[in-house]
């Protein structure tokens, strides 16, 4: 785990540590060796203001709970769009810090490269935490797409200023797509591979879908 700031910020200094920290993400990579994938999310902030993230971790590649760590807490920054990762990831880091073991590749409900400082919460934890990840997003924060086949895998080029930074992604038929894009340490390619994967069923990736379920308190298993 690496320290790469402090998180009392204002919010132009968070945009600066953003522009200043994307070049160090690595665009490329393949896990290689996985026998645990985890997933990270963070729930709204309840009455009393506290956010409860989750980590959970599947086994790979039959995606069973090995374990689930929470973490609750006020988030440093209000809901500030393209600041993402300063509200969620302190908290999400604490729960990181609660595991016993370490999973080789993290899931993150939201954007990585594909953001307008080509650093999103995905990216942060990557580089927070030194280890491979995917933005998987539910919409769009940058970039434009052309039309998406029905099908499952089904998959175009999210464009942002004439770059690839994502894939818009039909994880399931009939369904809504998903916004995939590079963390850390791994290739776009890859990370559509693995989303994919993780694809039971369900629009959602498994990690996501349980550290969702588990963020709102309805899964503790």
């Amino acid at each position: 785990m690496k320290k790469l700031h402090s998180w009392d910020l204002t919010t132009k200094e968070a945009a600066q540590i953003q522009s200043q920290l994307a070049s160090r993400v690595i665009r490329e990579g393949k896990p290689t060796g996985v026998k645990a994938v985890a997933g990270a999310d963070l729930s709204p902030p309840d009455s009393e203001g506290l956010a409860r993230a989750a980590v959970v971790v599947l086994s790979y590649p039959g995606l069973e709970v090995l374990e689930v760590a929470v973490s609750s807490g006020k988030p440093a920054m209000p809901y500030i769009p393209g600041l993402l990762s300063f509200r969620e990831a302190p908290i999400i880091i604490e729960a990181w810090k609660k595991l016993k073991a370490r999973p080789q590749l993290l899931i993150v409900d939201g954007q990585g490269v594909a953001h307008p400082r080509c650093f999103g919460v995905a990216s942060h934890l990557g580089l927070w935490l030194d280890i491979p990840t995917v933005g998987c997003a539910k919409s769009v924060l940058v970039g434009k797409y052309d039309a998406l086949a029905d099908e499952t895998g089904a998959a175009v080029p999210l464009v942002h200023k004439d770059e690839e930074i994502g894939k818009a992604v039909r994880s399931l038929k009939g369904h809504k797509p998903l916004y995939i894009s590079v963390g850390h340490k791994i290739s776009l390619e890859q990370a559509v591979h693995w989303i994919l994967l993780l694809c039971r069923d369900n629009r959602l990736p498994e990690p996501i879908r349980l550290a969702h379920r588990a963020a709102g308190g309805l899964n503790q298993k």
